[in-house]
């Protein structure tokens, strides 16, 4: 027998069919250890030695892997082909040596960048060992992402009370977005006039042309800045005679964008269908992974964390066939498409992100894939045909006009193309992040030189500029993969940490720099200058992508890192608050104090009159208050227009005509249909809640409609006849058939999920037995029975979960959950709330508990996770000697390198 293991359940239940009876492939659950969330996981003076600790989670199923190992002829780790996957394989490996479940089984790893039968047949015919280099990787970010959390959070608590935590790469994000704000604020409106005449050929034809010169002189877009100056060109304008002076029509080719990578498979998914950059990810992880096709379960796109843009031979060719099919051979170029990376290292996963199978078409899959999956698909497919299409031909034509009048000579010009072939245009057009027309797009009529022309109107419009827009979440992708911020990993959790922490909410799908947020960019850019600067960030980016190509030692870096940083956190460590508050207090002026309409001083309290408004730290945050404090109370938020009204009508619900209302309620925002005057008496508004990962300010008209709408009837179940429902509820979405409630999960949507999808999640959770919910009692999970008390359960009570036997009811720990927790663990906190008094009475005598037999605990089960520093598979176990003494396990920080580990004292938690 050989062992897979592979990250996910459903990865492993399609790779199972594949290879066979001699195979057992099981799910790692992604990563099994981590740092420890306390000081001293990582230990500079130590050569930067880690401590690693497995996850209580992740326990059992490692448990099970090496059970599993018993008698296996080899052991083939088979995670994603990345610098993670590379990183779970090794921590799986680390666990099981730290186990002894290791004998004499050949360790082998392999990678594929599809799951399909084809792609993992021929990895399993190319192992390889693990990548050392990828794993150093792996381990200096990690170890600086820490390093810098767990350093510069606990300054920010101290001198910034109720900032939350600072980390390397969100940090840096965060100042793109708050230096975006402070751009919008600073800016001063330019006023200028444009003069577009339309204008008339000898055949009737009309166009546009517009001011481009006068006497001789070029007229710039800001050129005309007052009313006056447009006035003067609007008489001449009026008052001249037209005449064609040139005429240049030249050819122009436009080829199509390469395949996506995941940067621009993000960025294209939010513009075309508003998608969050995490809900991208986590569709797409559903494609990759497999979509019951035809009764087998098949991967339906290659992996989608990657920067590079190629693609295999196979698929160009299969695309140039599909390509021919559909559109003809004109459409085919002469020679496949090759396209170069634009990353600096482009190491990931060396592919671009494609359909498996391009001649599965995005009309054939629609019926098997829910709403969301269809159009990712979709998105996808099209983009991947087109990058193999012949190239758009066009004729750029530019049409120069001269206005005399009088003595005066004015220019005008007019520009425009046509679409001679319009090769992969037939098929597809890249999004815009903006919304601004395309002059050129225009097609002019036929003119020829000294040809004279009528006008037939003129438009004097004024203008002001404008600011720069906020960033949309594509938008900032995009400026973060130009700078050389992050990695196709982490773009997604970078902006779900910024929204998380409150540091910014996304509004009308842009982003906008919340109160907290720029205090904390304020506080890092006055005391921690280079650590938030984007050319620091890309440069350390570029060392940590040396490391994974083997040229650098991991170590070296963060030695070069780390003497800086201590030393910026040890200069600012007697700064008293005061003294952070008045350099965050002058830097945040201009934001913080508006000017007033009389002039006056915008610093004035508006209470007393005679007080200054400074920056003040409370509990909770920053806010601003008064100087003559206790004196005078007066307090308000940082910005000086926050203090809205909580309600906020969306508009109007077509069928009823009542207002849609985003209210704030006792436990928390929630959507109203009409005020209760609508409604009779007695009657109730209809009411929804807003689910937890949607913010209040983020919900528009289409969105509270949907929420108002559910539960919604998705179908008739096949079998019973009876209707399946999808709702909302306090534990998410779910699906709900009779009495059965199943929770949707990561990549479903509870708004158009399919009946499909609903009947196999019903039929999944019914086949789990009486844990399902049902309506009455919950029977709870069962886990087996106790020795004396009968059959054991968890469930969920009022105050957390609980495990419960006989009438006896105990606490499951925090570092246990309902889905993690055995069966010993469980016997064994009844056991010790009975030996505490608690308990059900039986006769008038409490329970008793049996002592567990041997072989129904396993003491290894109900032992705290051990904490293991990183090692190289030479590295011997400890003693059991030393694992009594609790002392922590230690072994090598690296595949090179070996160091002590030093324990310190836990400071609470930080965020990298």
């Amino acid at each position: 027998m050989n062992i897979v293991i592979v990250e996910s359940p459903a990865k492993a239940k399609t790779i199972n069919k594949y290879l066979g009876a001699s195979y057992e492939v099981l799910a790692s659950f992604g990563h099994v250890r981590d740092l420890p969330a306390k000081n001293g996981s990582v230990d500079p003076e130590a050569n930067f030695q880690m401590i690693w600790e497995v996850d209580p989670k992740a326990a059992g199923r490692l448990n099970d892997i090496a059970k599993a190992l018993k008698g296996a002829d080899k052991l083939i780790l088979a995670t994603d082909p990345d610098r993670e996957g590379e990183a779970i394989s090794w921590h799986v490996l680390e666990v099981l040596k730290e186990k002894r479940a290791l004998k004499d089984q050949t360790i082998e790893r392999v990678v594929f960048n599809a799951i399909t039968k084809q792609a993992v047949s021929e990895a399993m015919k190319h192992p390889r060992q693990i990548d050392g280099a990828l794993v150093d990787a792996y381990m200096a970010r990690r170890a600086l992402d820490y390093l810098v959390g767990f350093t510069l959070s606990p300054v920010l608590w101290r001198k910034l009370p109720g900032a939350r935590s600072a980390g390397r790469v969100q940090s840096v994000a965060l100042r793109l977005v708050c230096d975006r704000e402070l751009e919008i604020e600073k800016f001063v409106p330019r006023e200028y006039w444009s003069l577009v005449a339309t204008l008339a050929t000898p055949r009737g034809e009309t166009f546009e042309a517009r001011l481009i010169g006068a006497d001789g002189k070029k007229i710039q877009r800001l050129d005309i800045g007052t009313g006056a100056e447009a006035e003067d060109f609007r008489k001449a304008i009026e008052a001249a005679n037209f005449t064609v002076t040139t005429v240049e029509a030249k050819p122009a080719r436009r080829n199509p964008q390469a395949p996506f990578t995941t940067s621009t498979l993000q960025q294209e998914a939010s513009r075309k269908h508003g998608f969050a950059p995490a809900h991208t990810m986590r569709i797409a992880q559903r494609l990759y992974e497999g979509i019951d096709i035809g009764g087998e379960t098949t991967g339906l796109i290659t992996y989608m964390r990657t920067d590079g843009v190629q693609i295999d031979g196979s698929a160009i060719t299969q695309a140039r066939k599909v390509i021919g099919e559909d559109y003809g051979n004109a459409y085919v170029p002469d020679a496949p498409r090759q396209y170069q990376t634009k990353a600096k290292n482009a190491q990931e996963a060396h592919e671009a992100i494609r359909p498996t199978d391009l001649s599965r078409r995005p009309a054939d899959m629609r019926r098997r894939l829910d709403t969301d999956q269809a159009k990712l698909y979709e998105l996808i497919w099209i983009r991947t045909i087109a990058s193999q299409m012949e190239s758009a031909e066009l004729e750029r034509t530019t049409v120069d006009i001269a206005a005399k009048a009088g003595s005066r000579v004015l220019e005008l010009r007019a520009s425009g193309q046509v679409i001679k072939f319009d090769g992969f245009l037939a098929l597809y057009q890249e999004g815009r992040d903006d919304d601004g027309a395309d002059e050129d797009s225009r097609r002019l009529p036929a003119m020829s030189e000294g040809e004279a022309l009528k006008r037939r109107d003129l438009a004097v419009t004024q203008h002001f500029t404008e600011p720069p827009p906020r960033f949309s979440e594509a938008s900032l992708v995009k400026r973060m993969e130009e700078l050389g911020i992050g990695r196709p990993s982490t773009y997604a959790s970078i902006l779900q940490v910024l929204k998380d922490r409150g540091y910014v909410r996304l509004e009308k799908k842009r982003l906008h720099g919340e109160d907290k947020g720029r205090v904390v960019v304020a506080f890092l850019e006055n005391f921690f200058a280079r650590y938030v600067e984007y050319d620091f960030t890309a440069a350390l980016e570029e060392q940590l992508d040396r490391i994974s190509n083997n040229e650098i030692s991991w170590q070296q870096v963060l030695r070069d890192f780390w003497g800086d940083f201590i030393g910026a956190v040890n200069e600012i460590k007697d700064l008293r608050v005061t003294q952070v508050l008045d350099a965050l207090d002058d830097m945040l002026g201009p934001h913080i104090y508006a000017p007033r309409e009389d002039g006056g001083d915008p610093r004035q309290c508006p209470s007393c009159g005679t007080g200054k408004l400074n920056l003040k730290a409370g509990k909770f945050g920053a806010f601003v208050g008064c100087s003559n404090y206790p004196e005078c109370r007066y307090t308000r938020p940082l910005a000086a227009d926050s203090e809205a009204s909580a309600d906020r009508i969306l508009g109007k619900d077509p069928q009823t005509d009542r207002d849609v209302i985003v209210k704030a309620g006792r436990f928390g925002p929630y959507i109203q249909l009409g005020e209760q005057k609508d409604y009779a008496e007695g009657e109730k508004p209809k009411r929804a809640g807003i689910p937890k990962n949607m913010s209040p300010s983020d919900i528009e008209l289409d969105m509270a409609l949907k929420l108002l709408s559910l539960p919604r009837e998705i179908g008739k179940h096949p079998e019973t006849g009876q209707p399946i429902t999808a709702g909302l509820g306090r534990f998410g979405p779910f699906v709900r058939h009779e009495k059965t409630y199943a929770s949707l999960e990561a990549g479903d949507e509870v708004f158009d999920i399919g009946l499909n999808r609903a009947v196999t999640l019903i039929a999944e959770k019914i086949a789990k037995g009486p844990s399902g919910r049902r309506f009455g009692a919950d029977p709870g999970k069962p886990l087996g029975d106790h020795p004396t008390l009968g059959a054991v359960a968890v469930k969920s009570g009022r105050y957390g979960a609980y495990v419960t036997a006989g009438g006896v009811n105990a606490t499951i720990p925090s570092d246990k959950t309902q889905d993690t927790i055995t069966l010993p663990e469980a016997i064994a906190l009844i056991d010790e709330r009975v030996a505490k008094g608690g308990g059900a009475k039986r006769g008038g005598k409490k329970a008793k508990a049996a002592k567990p037999a041997k072989a129904e605990v396993d003491a290894k089960a109900t032992k705290p996770a051990k904490k293991v520093a990183a090692k190289k598979s030479t590295a011997k176990p400890k003693s059991d000697a030393v694992n009594k003494a609790r002392a922590p396990v230690t072994a090598k920080t690296s595949p090179s390198k070996a160091a002590k580990p030093v324990a310190k004292k836990s400071a609470g938690k930080a965020s990298g």
